[in-house]
């Protein structure tokens, strides 16, 4: 049974850490990346003041979100180092990571595993229609290849988060297809926590020129998502994204039972600040919704993890 079920809707305390925002990829509706070279990576001594900062203040995940330097580049081989370095210092301050580092090879997922609770990849939509137009500059969203990911991550046994993006180009056809396919490769693996449903939001960067995506269509594509993905996977709303509170009730109602990690800052839509834990309960909890946190890693991957992270898990479930 889903960890998010009846009345509850979960969320993970987090804090995101961005360890470079230069990303090879040029998705035109982006707002997160800088050119490469652009950008210096984080120090892991600046890592450490900032998770020194974090101590006692009730966050649990660490999310590493990272834009991409090219598998080609001379330089690949040290990001992929500094990730799994700020991963291990999370780890080691107590935290548990999550990471979200774009495209990886199955040895660079394989290392990862070993500093992460759990993993993740948008695969945002996998028609290849998008690949002459918003991803046109964007050699890492071949479809092929994200959906590759998902399957090595099953293969891997990585608790994984992956997700939609709506409003890019799509049709709703292309939507169900995607979701069809997320459904297809959880039934062979079961590693599926979460798919996020997120709309898409014009931020101050982008050169996509397009209108947000309607937030009153959302409970409807919730609804068709709760059809076709089994019940063991949650699907997750940004409520960030959905500025009526009233819209985002409707889709609670229509079946979405997570908020995401709430933390100071949204970097992926840096212009829409996110709503914090009293602000969500105050739109939830007069509605018969219960505010709940939750870790990075669901009850039911918990024997997946070994025996180091396993209690790490188990500390930090005593303390939610």
């Amino acid at each position: 049974m889903s960890l998010s079920s009846q009345n509850i809707v979960t969320y993970s305390p987090a804090y995101t850490i961005v360890p470079t925002y230069e990303c090879f990829n040029r998705c035109s509706y982006c707002n997160f990346r800088s050119e490469p070279g652009k950008s210096p990576w984080l120090t892991l001594a600046e890592a450490q003041e900032i998770l020194l900062q974090l101590k006692n203040k009730n966050v649990c995940e660490i999310l590493i979100l990272s834009g991409e330097v090219h598998p080609d580049s001379a330089r690949r081989e040290a990001w992929f180092q500094r990730i799994y370095d700020l991963c291990e210092l999370a780890l080691k301050m107590g935290f548990l990571p999550h990471t979200n580092a774009g495209l990886l090879s199955w040895v660079e997922m394989q290392k990862l595993k070993n500093v992460n609770v759990s993993m993740g990849l948008m695969l945002e939509q996998l028609t290849p229609k998008l690949l002459n137009t918003v991803h046109r500059h964007a050699p890492s969203k071949l479809p092929q290849v994200r959906s590759q990911q998902l399957q090595w991550a099953g293969e891997l046994k990585i608790p994984f988060t992956t997700g939609l993006l709506l409003g890019i180009g799509e049709t709703e056809e292309d939507c169900w297809e995607t979701l069809t396919a997320i459904s297809e490769s959880h039934a062979h693996y079961h590693h599926i926590q979460e798919v996020i449903l997120q709309p898409h939001s014009p931020g101050t960067i982008q050169t996509f020129d397009a209108e947000p995506f309607n937030p009153h269509q959302l409970p409807t594509i919730i609804a068709k998502a709760r059809e076709i993905l089994p019940p063991d996977i949650t699907i997750q709303i940004p409520p960030n994204l959905v500025k009526d509170e009233n819209w985002l009730l409707a889709c609670i109602a229509a079946g979405a039972r997570d908020l995401g990690g709430i933390s100071p800052k949204d970097e992926v839509n840096p212009d829409y600040p996110h709503l914090q834990e009293q602000e969500l309960r105050r739109i939830l909890e007069p509605r018969g919704w219960k505010l709940v946190q939750r870790l990075p890693v669901y009850p039911q991957f918990d024997d997946w993890l070994d025996e180091e992270f396993g209690e790490k898990v188990k500390k930090w479930r005593r303390k939610l």
